[in-house]
């Protein structure tokens, strides 16, 4: 493979698979029972709480880390079990195709557990799409839990598998976290196609312009098979 070929980043969740659908709702429910359980809260006391540490921090385990001294490790296990998750997974055969396809390494970062994403890569037949899988357990700075958005987060990452940030395209469906990677020299692709769903996203309805650090906006990954990687504008 030529030196010049691209590293894909791509994000897991509302990416690669529809999580709207078949994940979030049941992930939502199963962070507040945890919060219920663990901090002693009235169920809809828990939801505010999650939603509101979801809204500063941009993960709920952050708040809860940093106010309340939970465990990463013993949430992440508690609240990702999700029996039966595979039967629910979906993507389309397209996609799937195109992506086993698609020229250049390829790498999962992700801000779910490693044991999930490993489950939804089994599951929807990606596993041996990826050289490797950059989970949240991996997104630690100087000991504090870093997850996307966070550019020193991923700057770390990129020094620790030595990929130049030139050659890296991050895939995501959260603008947030493509501007992180803008910001450190990489190319950007939204994802789109999921936002309909999301009602909890911030990029719902923001599908009109496109912001100067941004390169391309994407519904379907063949389209990737179409696009040349250029620097945002």
């Amino acid at each position: 493979m030529p030196r010049t070929a691209p590293i894909w980043l791509f994000d897991l969740d509302n990416t690669l698979h529809d999580a709207s659908r078949a994940v979030f709702g049941r992930l939502n429910q199963s962070m507040t029972d945890y919060i219920v359980t663990h901090l002693g809260l009235p169920h809809d006391e828990a939801d505010a709480l999650r939603m509101h540490y979801w809204r500063r921090y941009g993960a709920t385990l952050l708040g809860l880390e940093r106010h309340h001294g939970i465990r990463a490790a013993h949430f992440l296990a508690h609240t990702h079990t999700l029996p039966g998750l595979e039967g629910t997974l979906s993507m389309p055969h397209v996609d799937r195709v195109a992506l086993q396809r698609l020229p250049g390494r390829k790498i999962l970062l992700t801000n779910a557990p490693a044991d999930y994403a490993r489950r939804v890569l089994t599951a929807l037949d990606l596993a041996s799409c990826f050289e490797s899988v950059v989970s949240i357990e991996g997104m630690r700075v100087f000991g504090h839990l870093r997850p996307k958005p966070d550019a020193r987060m991923l700057r770390i990452v990129l020094a620790r598998l030595r990929l130049p940030a030139q050659r890296c395209i991050l895939v995501e469906d959260t603008l947030a976290n493509l501007r992180s990677a803008a910001s450190l020299g990489m190319g950007t692709v939204w994802m789109r196609h999921y936002l309909r769903d999301n009602p909890h996203g911030p990029e719902t309805g923001a599908g009109h312009g496109r912001p100067t650090w941004l390169c391309v906006r994407i519904r379907r990954l063949r389209a990737l098979h179409h696009w040349r990687p250029r620097r945002p504008r």
